[in-house]
């Protein structure tokens, strides 16, 4: 693992959860499926509660605010897709094969029925102003880990390598919008699709 990885997996110190006991993964687990379903604005406290069914009073003894449920559920997302991007990589070492290998990685990870994940992509960081900074730390915690990959592209000298970076992520992102499990094509295939396109255009640069 390079440098920038291990820096990446480490990540920012998680946030503190108190009274943690066999209703936590409950709670989380219900937290991110109805922040999927109904969207964060649109799931209450209540709604969290009732899943679990708990008061929603006992709820705030493991969490003080929804935004801090939100974090909780978020960094946990993050957590699933960096390792799954992580394991994907590690016993590559072609920088494009890598590339690819992460995308495969990113993209099944956001299109199997993983609720997590779902959220990481679906919540904007801008629309939850109470937990803003530390959903764009988590956020920027896995783009790092990204540009560790593009920088080690052979790239023409002059390459924005952090505009192909965000270009390849929201393309991959928004596969969640469209993307069929019964279409012809699985996650592995468009992820292929997406780094020979992305190919083509950098060497016709060349």
């Amino acid at each position: 693992m390079t440098a920038a990885l291990r820096k990446s997996a480490a990540g920012p110190a998680r946030p503190k959860v108190a009274h943690a006991d066999s209703r936590l993964p409950q709670i989380l687990d219900a937290a991110a499926r109805l922040f999927c379903a109904q969207g964060y604005q649109g799931t209450t406290i209540r709604d969290i509660a009732q899943a679990v069914g708990i008061l929603p009073g006992s709820l705030y003894c493991h969490f003080a605010t929804k935004e801090d449920l939100l974090v909780a559920v978020y960094t946990r997302g993050v957590d699933q897709i960096c390792g799954a991007v992580q394991a994907a990589v590690e016993p590559l070492d072609d920088p494009w094969t890598r590339l690819e290998a992460a995308c495969v990685a990113h993209l099944e990870a956001i299109l199997r029925d993983d609720d997590y994940a779902r959220v990481v992509v679906r919540v904007r960081p801008a629309d939850v102003v109470a937990a803003n900074q530390r959903l764009v730390q988590e956020r920027d915690r896995y783009e790092a880990l990204w540009a560790g990959l593009t920088d080690a592209l052979p790239l023409p000298r002059r390459s924005d390598r952090k505009a192909l970076r965000l270009l390849l992520l929201g393309a991959l992102n928004w596969a969640q919008n469209w993307y069929r499990p019964d279409g012809p094509s699985s996650p592995r295939s468009l992820a292929r699709q997406f780094m020979a396109l992305l190919r083509q255009g950098t060497e016709a640069r060349s």
